[in-house]
């Protein structure tokens, strides 16, 4: 098992923005998931699939389609990339990092 750092805007600011406020939890857990595939602090790209996503988060893949949509209008995913079913990459944001 390995573990992750979370900047604490994550948990303290976010978490209660997305899924008190915009009422989103969906879009929580995908960022979530998305920003531990980056933990490494590499890259901010993360290649999986959909379906993958979906799996890995317990959510249906439409669940996962509508929190990326709106993960993309929130700017916490780079609404520039477009992934497609061959290249399923998106790019995470962190804007409190700015």
């Amino acid at each position: 098992m390995r573990r992750i750092f979370l900047d604490p805007y994550v948990l303290d600011t976010l978490l209660p923005d997305l899924v008190g406020h915009d009422r989103r939890p969906s879009a929580f857990l995908v960022y979530l998931y998305l920003l531990g595939q980056t933990s490494d602090g590499r890259r901010p790209h993360v290649a999986q699939s959909l379906q993958t996503i979906a799996t890995r988060t317990g959510l249906s893949k439409s669940a996962v389609q509508s929190a990326i949509r709106h993960l993309k209008r929130r700017g916490l995913l780079d609404p520039s990339v477009q992934a497609t079913v061959t290249h399923p990459v998106q790019k995470v944001m962190k804007p409190w990092e700015r």
